[in-house]
């Protein structure tokens, strides 16, 4: 499936093109997400055994995928980001959370960095 989505993502245009590494990083990051998501509905849902085979097709997707920085990592790339875009209140969140997001480059779930954002913005002394 995850072959699938990247020569989807290559012709998705009006002329076929080859996708750059960090796109098809960006592709992957999607269906690991995906994966996680579905695993979870079939969890819920008693349905064990899809929930496994989600979980492993997530685990060979991992594999290929940037480590994530850990919440101290983040958090210090958030700090910076503040203080780069002289944010003082959540109405310059998008404004972080764009340049954290092009930091991290894809290593990192958009929800963990808006949850750091969130978090310094609402404890900054700025």
């Amino acid at each position: 499936m995850a072959l699938t989505s990247i020569t989807n993502a290559e012709v998705a245009r009006k002329e076929q093109r080859e996708l750059s590494e960090d796109e098809v990083l960006t592709v992957v990051a999607k269906e690991a997400k995906r994966r996680k998501e579905a695993s979870s509905a079939y969890a819920d849902a008693g349905r064990p055994e899809l929930a496994r085979a989600e979980d492993e097709e997530l685990a060979v997707l991992a594999e290929h995928l940037p480590t994530q920085p850990d919440d101290a990592d983040l958090d210090a790339l958030v700090a910076e980001a503040i203080e780069q875009v002289g944010a003082t209140s959540m109405a310059r969140m998008g404004s972080v959370m764009r340049v954290v997001q092009s930091r991290v480059a894809g290593s990192a779930e958009g929800g963990r960095i808006a949850s750091a954002v969130r978090r310094a913005l609402a404890t900054c002394a700025c």
